[in-house]
């Protein structure tokens, strides 16, 4: 993918790698909260190898249910799945570094038993199951989860783009909702196109995006266009409903999560199927 998803796994290490040390450092960008109104921080926000990433619930999610985390789907561990492919119920062990609100701090490790999803197809989304309960979690760390939005958001809506990768936040808006993005031999779905304040970089792939006004998931970073090429790997197109292609050299992107939500039921299982719209295996 690119950038922020990293594009390919090594890719994105390596363009992380390389970034200067003011972007690792910036703890906020972009307008600031409404007077009166708490900023969004860090609370529920973790840090992979490679990426970024959150502690989340759906709204069905109970406080004894093992808890989830969310990143992209470019972002799994062993390589990104093929166009078609959906992942379900494989074992992992892959290990998270939850941080405290303040983004400078480590709490503890989080640790993965499966791999309750992932795919990018439609969407660009990986959903770990944890060997811990959202309650086990909140007792040992004093960190709850972040909630996903069951709903659609809103053109317009204030964002927080937070990164565990760079302890980064950058503010913007929802600049528009794009019909059909493309990038290499992938197509997603009624992307979110971001105002031009939000230019995340590499290693910000996964990040939460967090409606300011609700401090709901609404959406999950995942790529940008770096070089103004045309649906190329890093450079994804913008596709209407008449098959027209539009490039924007330096916008970034972003995956809605509602489907998701609605999609966790019982026990914090994504039940594939019946009202659920995620693609199937």
């Amino acid at each position: 993918m690119n950038r922020r998803l990293t594009g390919a796994v090594t890719a994105s290490i390596a363009l992380a790698a390389v970034a200067s040390g003011p972007v690792a450092e910036a703890h906020a960008s972009g307008p600031a909260a409404p007077r009166g109104r708490a900023e969004v921080d860090f609370t529920g926000i973790v840090a992979l190898s490679n990426c970024s990433g959150s502690l989340v619930r759906g709204p069905r999610s109970r406080d004894s249910d093992k808890a989830l985390v969310l990143t992209n789907g470019h972002c799994l561990e062993g390589g990104m799945p093929k166009p078609g492919q959906v992942i379900v119920d494989r074992p992992s062990a892959r290990t998270f570094t939850l941080l405290d609100r303040t983004g400078r701090a480590t709490l503890g490790r989080l640790k993965a038993t499966r791999v309750e999803y992932s795919t990018m197809t439609d969407t660009d989304v990986t959903v770990y199951r944890l060997d811990e309960s959202y309650a086990a979690v909140r007792k040992r760390y004093g960190v709850p989860a972040l909630r996903l939005s069951a709903a659609r958001p809103r053109e317009g809506a204030e964002i927080r783009v937070v990164s565990g990768y760079w302890k980064a936040v950058y503010g913007c808006k929802i600049d528009a909702t794009v019909y059909r993005l493309r990038e290499a031999g992938w197509t997603w779905k009624d992307s979110i196109r971001y105002a031009p304040q939000c230019q995340t970089i590499h290693g910000t792939s996964g990040s939460p995006v967090i409606d300011a006004r609700t401090h709901h998931v609404v959406a999950v970073n995942n790529t940008g266009n770096d070089d103004g090429e045309r649906c190329t790997l890093n450079n994804p197109c913008e596709v209407d409903r008449r098959g027209n292609v539009t490039v924007h050299h330096g916008t970034h992107y972003a995956q809605q999560t509602y489907l998701l939500a609605r999609c966790l039921g019982k026990g914090n299982d994504v039940v594939l199927g019946g009202s659920c719209a995620l693609p199937r295996p």
